[in-house]
């Protein structure tokens, strides 16, 4: 019979869309349980606020139970470098996920960030026809996913002279901070044309403020990610469309890494989960797939 395993998983921050990473994670758990007739357990352990004290804490304690292996969505990569290799120097695998990996050792399971600003901000571009003032929110500024994103849809944005753009503020994942700081600059920028963001939060803290200050569909906004919340508000029209990630995918495939680090088997470097592009057209089905899994 195949020996027990513990796997934790370590996210940014506790947000619903960490939660959906967990569903996967547990799902192919129990995948994997069933198929070997061995306990896998995977522990959850989300810190209560983004930050990377808080994540090497919970890194550094979880460590010393000796799970079979960790995935971690850091907060900043270079400031977690000393505890992940304190980990991997135990002899315990570590994957990350929702993150580009500095390290060809360390496999990194997500998409392609830049490319998913880049879908975003082209079609923003398009549905202001070029022209016009845009803000765009970051997400934890020195998240790498965030980081990334955000490069790339400035990089887009440059690109046409008649666009304007504006400090969208910083979420730093948390959803209520993501509305207060849309609410303020949709009060000083009454001629916005257009917003972006670089995670999660923002687009439900703007759909959120923009309803409430009554500009819902007057300003054009492509979210990332889709979540309920996201698709909710897609649906309403407040948000035309999202660049989003696949969260249940890249908790599903943590989970069978963890496990083929554990057999000592060798690691892809990169495992792409892909990209989906939300609009008004397909919503239906992402809402629908989205009641029948929860």
């Amino acid at each position: 019979m195949a020996r027990a395993l513990r796997f934790i998983i370590v996210p940014k921050v506790a947000h619903p869309w960490f939660d959906e990473v967990n569903k996967g994670a547990q799902a192919q758990a129990g995948i994997l349980s069933r198929e070997l007739g061995a306990e896998i357990v995977v522990d959850y352990v989300p810190p209560a606020v983004a930050g990377v004290v808080e994540q090497n804490a919970i890194l550094e304690k979880v460590a010393t139970i000796r799970p079979s292996g960790i995935a971690v969505d850091p907060v900043d990569i270079v400031g977690h470098m000393t505890a992940i290799n304190h980990i991997k120097d135990q002899g315990i695998p570590v994957v990350l996920f929702d993150s580009p990996s500095p390290d060809p050792s360390i496999t990194s399971i997500g998409n392609d960030f830049s490319q998913q600003g880049i879908i975003a901000a082209e079609r923003l571009v398009k549905l202001i026809g070029g022209a016009g003032k845009v803000a765009v929110m970051q997400g934890y500024p020195t998240a790498p996913n965030h980081k990334e994103r955000y490069e790339a849809q400035m990089a887009v944005l440059r690109k046409y002279p008649g666009i304007a753009v504006v400090d969208g503020g910083v979420d730093n994942d948390d959803i209520e901070t993501a509305r207060q700081q849309a609410s303020a600059v949709l009060a000083s920028h009454p001629d916005l044309r257009g917003y972006l963001c670089c995670d999660a939060s923002g687009p439900i803290g703007l759909a959120t403020a923009l309803k409430q200050v009554g500009k819902a569909g007057k300003v054009k906004v492509v979210g990332m990610d889709g979540i309920k919340p996201i698709l909710d508000a897609i649906k309403e029209g407040v948000i035309e469309s999202s660049s989003a990630t696949i969260p249940r995918m890249q908790g599903s495939m943590s989970v069978l890494m963890l496990w083929q680090a554990s057999l000592g088997v060798q690691m892809p470097q990169a495992i792409d989960t892909g990209i989906d592009v939300i609009t008004q057209e397909n919503v239906d089905i992402f809402l629908a797939a989205a009641v029948q899994r929860s």
